[in-house]
Order: C-alpha cells, then sequence, then structure tokens
C-alpha cells in the first residue's frame, strides 16, 4: 500500500498484533505517517481460532479491508449464533439464541487474519525485535524506548502492546497488572470429522457451548471448516489462586489430555469425545483488567486493545473491540481538521467514545462467564440460565460505529472551543 503522505504529524504504534496492524493500515490509508514496532522477530498471534462478530465485521468494512479478510482467509459471512448445550450426560438444549440475517460474522485462524494486514503494510514502516521498555511524553511528542538501547519519537504513540502493556504505565502514570480470573483454558484443535462424529453436523453451521458448574466449552469450526477450535474453561471458587501460575510462569503452558480430561470428570459422551481428539492441549492463565481502566489516553500516548481492555473471552469479543478502537482512532486522526496541534485533544476524543463501550464489553464479558458456569444471577437452572443468555449480544452486535464518529468529532468541536490554548482549537466540524 502505498498512499501520498497528507498529515504534519508521525505515529508510532507499539504492537503488530491484531489491533495495531489494523489501526496502521486505517492510517496509511488516510497517507498518515507511521512507524510499526513489534517486539518479536516477526508479526504473529498466540492461538488458533477467532470470532469476529457482526460489530468487528462493520468496523473491517469501514476500514476498506473487509472483503481482502474474506479472500485471504478463505471464510464466508455467516450468521453464526450460538447452540447451548448442558454439558452433562443428557446434553439437553439450554438456549438456541436466535440472530437475525444481518448478524453476520466470521471464525478465522488468527494467522490468516493477521495475514490480510501483513499484505497491506509496506515493509519498510515495521520494525522488528524492539521490545519497548517504556514511554515518555512531553509537550511536543512521545518517546518508545527498546531494549536494544534505540529509541523513537513521534508526535503521538499508541500502545497496542497487549494485556501486559508498558504503554499503559506511561496512560495511567503506574503500573496496571491484569488479574488472574481464576479460570484456566486448555486449547485444541480437531479435525472437522472428528467434530461431526462428536457432536453431530451442526457444528458445521453453528457454534457450540456445553454448559456447567464451574466449567464450560466453546466449540466451532475455522479453516473453511476444516478444523474444530476447542475451548475448554475451568474455573475453581473461592480459591481461584491454587490455579493460577507460579511466579514468573509463562501464562501459556503445554499440557496434557489427561490433565484437561480430570477437569471434566462425569461430564457427557459429546463433551469426552471432543475432549479425547486434543492430544496435546495448551493451558492458559487467563487474565483480564479489573477493574477497568479509568482513561485510555494521556497527553500524546493512547492504547487500545488488551493493553486498555483486555477482557476475558468469554463473548468472543476481545478481537472485535480491538478493531472498534482501531477504526474509530484512525477516523478522529484522519479528520481534515487534526494537525499536530490538536492531536491531545483528538485523543481525548477517541476515549469519550471507545473507553464507556469497551469497558462495559470487558464487565459483561465476566458476568458472561459465570453465566456460563451457572453463577448467573437467575440461578443455576434452565429457566434462570436462558432468562441471562437472552439477548446478551445485542449491544455488542448491534451497534453503529458511525454514530461514534459522529459523538467524538462533537465532543472534539466542544473542547476544542473551550481549549485555553489557541494552538488547539480546530474549526467547525
Amino acid at each position: 500500500m502505498s498512499v501520498k503522505e497528507s498529515k504534519d504529524f508521525k505515529v508510532a504504534i507499539l504492537g503488530g498484533g491484531m489491533g495495531g496492524l489494523c489501526l496502521a493500515v486505517g492510517l496509511l490509508k488516510s497517507g498518515i505517517k507511521i512507524d510499526v514496532f513489534e517486539q518479536a522477530e516477526a508479526f504473529g498471534e498466540i492461538g488458533a481460532g477467532i470470532g469476529i462478530g457482526p460489530n468487528g465485521i462493520q468496523a473491517l468494512r469501514k476500514l476498506g479491508v473487509l472483503d481482502e479478510v474474506l479472500r485471504i482467509s478463505d471464510e464466508p459471512l455467516a450468521m453464526r449464533t450460538f447452540i447451548f448445550k448442558s454439558g452433562l450426560p443428557d446434553h439437553s438444549l439450554i438456549y438456541d439464541y436466535p440472530g437475525m440475517e444481518t448478524d453476520l460474522g466470521l471464525g478465522v485462524h488468527r494467522a490468516r487474519f493477521l495475514d490480510t494486514f501483513i499484505q497491506l503494510l509496506p515493509p519498510e514502516v515495521a520494525h522488528f525485535n524492539k521490545k519497548c521498555l517504556k514511554v515518555l511524553a512531553d509537550d511536543d511528542g512521545a518517546t518508545a524506548f527498546f531494549e536494544d538501547g534505540s529509541s523513537h519519537t513521534a508526535d503521538i504513540v499508541i500502545g497496542c502492546d497487549g494485556i501486559k502493556s508498558v504503554t499503559r504505565t506511561a496512560v495511567l502514570g503506574k503500573v496496571i497488572e491484569p488479574k488472574f480470573s481464576g479460570t484456566i483454558v486448555f486449547r485444541g484443535l480437531i479435525p472437522i470429522d472428528a467434530g461431526v462424529k462428536a457432536i453431530g453436523p451442526d457444528i458445521l453451521d453453528r457454534p457450540h457451548g456445553y454448559m456447567g458448574p464451574n466449567k464450560h466449552i466453546i466449540v466451532f469450526p475455522i479453516n473453511s471448516q476444516e478444523t474444530v477450535n476447542v475451548v475448554v474453561f475451568s474455573t475453581r471458587t473461592p480459591n481461584a489462586d491454587q490455579l493460577g501460575p507460579q511466579s514468573g510462569q509463562p501464562w501459556v503452558i503445554p499440557s496434557t489430555q489427561a490433565e484437561m480430561l480430570s477437569h471434566y470428570e462425569g461430564w457427557g459422551p459429546q463433551v469426552v469425545d471432543l475432549l479425547n481428539n486434543i492430544t496435546s492441549p495448551s493451558k492458559w492463565f487467563l487474565h483480564m483488567l479489573d477493574p477497568p481502566l479509568e482513561t485510555y489516553v494521556n497527553g500524546n500516548v493512547a492504547i487500545l486493545g488488551d493493553a486498555a481492555h483486555g477482557m476475558l473471552p468469554h463473548m468472543g469479543s476481545g478481537a472485535g473491540q480491538a478493531i472498534e478502537d482501531a477504526y474509530i482512532l484512525s477516523e478522529l486522526l484522519s479528520l481534515p481538521q487534526t494537525t499536530k496541534r490538536n492531536l491531545k485533544l483528538v485523543l481525548k476524543a477517541y476515549d469519550y467514545v471507545r473507553r464507556p463501550r469497551a469497558n462495559k464489553v470487558l464487565t459483561r464479558s465476566r458476568d458472561v462467564g459465570e453465566i456460563y458456569e451457572f453463577r448467573g444471577p437467575s440461578g443455576d437452572n434452565q429457566t434462570g440460565i436462558r432468562k441471562d443468555l437472552e439477548n446478551m449480544w445485542s449491544f455488542v452486535w448491534h451497534h453503529d460505529l458511525g454514530d461514534d464518529v459522529r459523538t467524538a468529532t462533537e465532543y472534539l468541536e466542544e473542547i476544542s472551543a473551550q481549549s485555553p490554548s489557541p494552538q488547539h482549537r480546530i474549526s467547525s466540524l
């Protein structure tokens, strides 16, 4: 992608995951000068499949990359609402989540999704083996300092550096450590034939959730229905710390089939068949930002994605929220009136619209995990669980991002008019 530069400012993006590369491509399309710094030796994502709901699809379409995502991922858009069943031996139907014809989503392998943005990124803007140690801001911009002794100064620095974000410290003025949620996850991929044999042909078209006391399993197809992604959750309460990582232990480690199966003794045959096909699961210690952050920006520094609202995966909304962040921020930075002089106000407008929504999704994702494991507010009987599950995705999926852009630009005009510094004021938007 080659676009003539149209702005008088430069953006440094720390982190080359989904959020960082979505932002990079959005800014490049508007002719904004960027540099992307990735601590690994190449772009890549940890994990297998991700689900992108209708809100994420809307953001990708507005970013102008949806067709390319579909082409490279070789996945169709489809209505992907869940079938929820009991994980116990009868596998009774708990709730068949209804969907509208417009509720189109995408189940895709992370690597294929990321490939879309890698191919749109000019090689010269990507810098690898750049582990950021700290970010310092001043009145004129911000500087990222890297482990190799180098540094980079830009007019604004955007931290897309994940839940263990270094940039977050520059935004909050203190270290905010993610908290262990009390839940571990075993992950594995199995052939589609094995998934159909265990569950039935419904798995070809609908993701499934198996629910039970303190445990649940999420199952959905990826890779053009060649593979089934199996995500196996186990929560121990109130002694959550007994499940947590030891000091200094990575959050993702190898596990064994025997350890995974030990958490699911007494569950039904569909669950057992699924787990028997996962011979070498990985084990994840799930963390989240709790409580939600009070701001996503500070001066010339901002954060997005997991750095800002690292959430539990129970609504499958983490990727979608990062994509929304990237879209809104790229739109605001691309406004004709956005210049080097008013970048701080533009970042405030980003925070104004994104933080309340993303923090709500973060909190709701935690609550949904409680429902899946029979700890919801309406009780552990099927009637109560169905009540708690009704319309749970509506506020996430059925959201107008165009309204967010309009709200942000109106807020930007308002705070610009109130700014004591004439150089920060902008003409009517």
